[in-house]
């Protein structure tokens, strides 16, 4: 920040008024005001050259015009958030719609919440999109935020002012487990950094629809490091399975690089598979078998529910998308 720059506050303090009242004379708003005041203040601004922050400009606006997104940047990115695959193809897709709605987008990336609603209030923003908090930090934002918010795969029993989109985990894990079997996969494993929420759903349907066959979980480290040397640790284990569903595009793919450093072939020796279907998965080799959520239709659905809430046409609720099977190269 500039240390020389004059602010609202500074004005104030010199002339012994309210910061509110030095606000209200340099946007305008002086209908109960004394014309000395109003003088005393515009005398001093034109001394001092004093300019206002876009953020005060915003805040005096009835609509900013903007959508805030944030995302949680959570250890396992490992300070890559952004170049997550599932996280810059939804950031595209809500690019795109904002765009179309007559929004400005500002992304945001923390990993506490508490800086959520101070980032939403310096810029008077219309609502907001959140990715990758928890239900109770989502609780707490609803009981304190006063603008609409829209979750992407949240686990909230109580919506209040927000709306959840979801995706049919289990559906897209049971889609999976019916494909490895009908292919004659009988020993498989599943694999994720977790076993709670969405990860255990999926890992839920797929063992469903793998029909009482043998399939194991394993839960892996975040980082990157720790997990090469998990992998290599757990090799003659790994070797054991004819398939591996990973809970996400990001583990499959890189399981698959794991397995093929190995001198193992993909997918003659053992298939992968994953799950969201980010652009990535076209690029590899083998080209990657997935589960494919809609991240198009999300966005719009994002921002129209953003428009609803806002003009109280809607209440909070849960919306769940269907899901659809990817078959490509990964698996056979």
């Amino acid at each position: 920040m500039d240390k020389n720059r004059v602010r609202i506050a500074d004005i104030a303090e010199e002339l012994g008024l309210s910061t509110a009242t030095v606000s209200n004379v340099i946007h305008g708003k002086t209908s109960k005001m004394s014309d000395e005041t109003i003088k005393r203040v515009q005398e001093l601004i034109e001394k001092r050259q004093y300019m206002p922050g876009m953020a005060e400009i915003l805040l005096a606006q009835n609509n900013s015009g903007i959508i805030g997104v944030v995302i949680n940047n959570h250890e396992k990115y490992e300070s890559h958030v952004l170049e997550d695959a599932f996280i810059s193809s939804s950031l595209n897709f809500l690019s795109e719609e904002i765009e179309k709605a007559g929004y400005f987008m500002m992304v945001k990336t923390t990993n506490d919440y508490n800086q959520i609603t101070r980032f939403a209030s310096i810029w008077n923003m219309e609502g907001l999109v959140i990715i990758g908090f928890c239900e109770q930090e989502y609780k707490k934002l609803r009981d304190t935020m006063r603008i609409p918010f829209v979750v992407y795969d949240g686990y909230i029993t109580e919506q209040g002012r927000l709306c959840n989109l979801i995706i049919d985990n289990y559906d897209g894990g049971y889609q999976m487990g019916r494909y490895f079997h009908s292919l004659g996969h009988r020993k498989v494993l599943c694999i994720s950094d977790n076993d709670v929420c969405m990860d255990l759903e999926r890992f839920q349907g797929f063992k469903a629809g793998m029909e009482g066959e043998d399939v194991d979980f394993m839960i892996i480290p975040m980082e990157k490091e720790d997990r090469s040397r998990y992998y290599l640790d757990n090799l003659s284990r790994l070797k054991k399975y004819s398939a591996i569903f990973s809970v996400s595009d990001y583990y499959a793919i890189d399981i698959m690089q794991f397995l093929m450093d190995q001198g193992i072939r993909i997918p003659e020796e053992i298939s992968v598979a994953g799950f969201d279907d980010c652009p990535v998965c076209e690029m590899v080799r083998p080209s990657l078998t997935t589960i494919r959520q809609d991240g198009r239709l999300r966005a719009d659905l994002a921002i129209d529910m953003l428009k609803k809430l806002k003009n109280h046409n809607e209440s909070g609720m849960t919306i769940k998308l269907p899901v659809t099977l990817v078959k490509r190269n990964s698996v056979r």
